[in-house]
């Protein structure tokens, strides 16, 4: 017998489920020994491995040459405030939500 719940098949959200959302924070540079800028990074990953590893690639593909990332934790609920809400549910629907501050 096969019930939703156990079918490994179905993306994330499909079965009912959210997926987890995870906030990473650090600092980014534009060109190697660049000035560090701070930067946030919601993204849905199974664990916190694979959200470092697409967190990278990510910032990578936006023209990133380098990053150090701080922390990572994960977020229960949607944000209050701008831009991290929109940034949540971008993540939600599979984007990585890169928040660059000047």
């Amino acid at each position: 017998m096969n019930s939703d719940s156990d079918n490994g098949n179905l993306p994330d959200g499909e079965a009912g489920e959210t997926p987890s959302i995870f906030i990473i924070i650090g600092q980014t540079s534009r060109r190697k020994g660049g000035e560090m800028k701070p930067v946030h990074v919601l993204i849905a990953a199974p664990d916190d491995d694979t959200a470092v590893r697409l967190c990278l690639d990510a910032l990578s593909a936006k023209g990133f040459a380098e990053a150090d990332l701080d922390q990572i934790g994960l977020l229960e609920s949607m944000p209050d405030e701008e831009p991290h809400a929109s940034a949540y549910q971008g993540a939600l629907e599979g984007e990585v939500a890169v928040i660059a501050f000047d």
